[in-house]
């Protein structure tokens, strides 16, 4: 059996009478052509392990399938979509296997992903996903707050296209914010495509964009994940004031650490570069 044989997946969704849930985030991305391109994007290839987070009906599923992937492990919550996941993996000759869980309670940083397989899982390993909107952001997070080194070598994902400007925004944008700063502290970020709403079913309110983000191999700087977050959602949790302001509940000293590191205590969170942040972070590090 191939993935040829498969029928098409709006008549796969038609026989199961099955509709995406707004409650999980859900948008179905049913166009190969677009699926294989996205595989493409993310190099798909038979020497590395992939894992998919949210396949729904299994679109872009096939496509990385299609597109050479030997590995595949995809994590699904919604049992509904067990019955269509379990015909493609039927016609993958082996190489696709099915996690019925949440995503957010993975530990990612185990051997196999902390998960029962029947498959081995080795690092690192390559994620590819529609992430389901309601998610995304907070699994991002998640996976570039592990411990360093990270057991993923990239993440091509798909977010509304608001959250994707904001992983790669540059200082002094409007975008720019807590994201940004922690995704191009441990990674190259890049939005290599983009989406009309029109793609998928049903159609979303707003666009959609794939960022690719490749973890460093070095880390120009290693504060602790721990200090880095709260120095980022102090200063970014109030944007408006000035640092010496917004930072002043992390040290009674604030104003003179940020001198010491010729950061302007009348500066704004969204003017400094992600390297002050990890440099004042590991300040305050020392001071603690």
């Amino acid at each position: 059996m191939a993935l040829d044989d498969l029928p098409a997946l709006k008549d796969i969704l038609n026989q199961h009478d099955l509709r995406a849930k707004k409650s999980l985030g859900q948008n179905f991305l049913l166009d190969l052509n677009i699926t294989r391109k996205i595989a493409r994007l993310a190099n798909a290839r038979p020497d590395a392990t992939f894992v998919e987070v949210g396949p729904g009906p299994g679109g872009l599923t096939r496509g990385l399938l299609m597109e050479g992937v030997d590995r595949l492990l995809v994590i699904e919550r919604d049992v509904r979509v067990l019955p269509i996941l379990e015909q493609v993996a039927e016609h993958s000759s082996g190489k696709m296997s099915i996690q019925i869980g949440d995503a957010l309670k993975v530990d990612w940083a185990e051997d196999n992903l902390g998960l029962s397989l029947a498959v081995d899982l080795p690092s690192p390993i390559e994620i590819v996903s529609n992430l389901p909107y309601n998610i995304g952001t907070v699994l991002l997070t998640n996976w570039l707050e592990m411990k360093w080194p990270l057991p993923i070598s990239c993440m091509t994902l798909m977010f509304q296209e608001e959250v994707a400007e904001r992983i790669v925004a540059k200082p002094g944008s409007k975008a720019y914010g807590r994201l940004s700063v922690l995704a191009n502290w441990r990674c190259e970020t890049e939005i290599v495509y983009r989406l009309p709403r029109d793609a998928f079913t049903p159609p979303p309110k707003i666009s959609s964009a794939i960022v690719q983000l490749r973890p460093k191999d070095v880390l120009e700087y290693t504060p602790s994940p721990l200090v880095f977050r709260k120095v980022t959602a102090a200063a970014f949790g109030q944007r408006r004031k000035m640092l010496r302001a917004s930072l002043k509940s992390l040290s009674k000293d604030i104003i003179s650490i940020l001198t010491e590191l010729d950061i302007d205590p009348t500066a704004r969170a969204e003017t400094l570069h992600w390297k002050d942040y990890c440099r004042l972070a590991l300040a305050l590090e020392k001071t603690s």
